[in-house]
C-alpha cells in the first residue's frame, strides 16, 4: 500500500511521522500521476483510493473516502474482492 500526494517530499515525511503511518507517501510534486488517474482538481488531488492487484489489473476505485473509517472499509472491500 501506497499514498500519494502532490505535496512535497519533506511535508510528506512530517506528515508521516506525525500520524504514525504504517505505509510510504509518494510525493507527485507535478501532479503527472494524479493527472493520469484523473484525479487532480487544480493544485489538490480528490481523495480517492485504488486497488491494483500483485498482477497490475485494478480491482477496485473508491471515490467514497472517509478518513475516519478508510482502513476498515478498505480492508472489509479487500477481503470482498479476495472471496
Amino acid at each position: 500500500m501506497y499514498g500519494v500526494s502532490l505535496d512535497d517530499v519533506a511535508t510528506l515525511a512530517k506528515f508521516a511521522q506525525d500520524h504514525e503511518l504504517a505505509f510510504p507517501l509518494l510525493s507527485d510534486p507535478d501532479g503527472s500521476a494524479a493527472d493520469k488517474y484523473g484525479v487532480r482538481r487544480g493544485r489538490f488531488a480528490r481523495r480517492v483510493t485504488f486497488v491494483i492487484d500483485p498482477k497490475g489489473v485494478l480491482r477496485l476505485i473508491d471515490e467514497n473516502v472517509d478518513v475516519s473509517t478508510h482502513g476498515s472499509d478498505l480492508a472489509e472491500k479487500i477481503y470482498e474482492l479476495q472471496s
